[in-house]
Formats: structure tokens, sequence, C-alpha cells
């Protein structure tokens, strides 16, 4: 759900509907958590991470919250969550309103393309 109204990540969130609050505070506190000086902003009318560069966000949609990235997933990562019963993109990981937030699996992405955003920045 793209909210332009939103005016910031909490606005998103109270919006959202009920079954997918939880799943969307969950991804929020898992990026602020491994990237503690992500800038948090609403970009393209979801919310949405940067550090050194773009990183990711999340969007609420109908049975679903979509983690995307500002990067193609590696194949590991893709055919690991797929074996979790995770729904995967190039870019993309859909978590049903019903499963687990694949918390090592976020943590381990976002470390990754923070190390290379912040390798970028040093050239």
């Amino acid at each position: 759900m793209r909210n332009y109204s939103a005016e910031d990540v909490d606005s998103y969130i109270a919006s959202s509907e009920p079954e997918a609050r939880p799943t969307l505070e969950d991804l929020r506190k898992i990026i602020k958590s491994t990237i503690p000086q992500a800038e948090e902003s609403i970009s393209w009318g979801v919310p949405f991470y940067k550090y050194h560069g773009l990183l990711g966000g999340f969007a609420v949609f109908k049975n679903h919250v979509s983690f995307g990235l500002a990067f193609v997933l590696e194949s590991k990562d893709r055919e690991e969550l797929a074996e979790k019963g995770y729904t995967t993109g190039k870019k993309t990981v859909q978590i049903k309103f019903d499963q687990p937030v694949p918390t090592t699996a976020i943590r381990q992405i976002l470390k990754a393309k923070a190390k290379t955003n912040e390798a970028g920045k040093m050239r």
C-alpha cells in the first residue's frame, strides 16, 4: 500500500490494517537495530531507509508485507528464504501476516548492503 498522505513511518504503520502492524513494526525494529545510523523516511509512499545510499523499505499489501531492497538479492538468500516458505522476487521478500519475520536473514542482508554502501562512499 502506498500511502502518500503518511508523513512518517509511525503514521504509515498506524494507517495500515491491524493484522499487518506487527510485521511492519518488527521490520522497522530490525532495520533500526541492525543499521542504527540509517535514515528513516517515507519515499515513494512507503517507509524507506538510506545509509550511504539506498538500503530498502517495506510496504503493506492485502495479504502480506513486502520487504523491498535497493539491490538484487543473492540467489543463495532467495533460496534459503524460499525453503522457509517465503516468496521472493529479484529484490523483495514477501512476508504473509501469519509468518514470522525472517529476522536473521534480513539482518544479514542489511549488513551486507550497508558494508557495500560504505565501501562505495570510501572511494
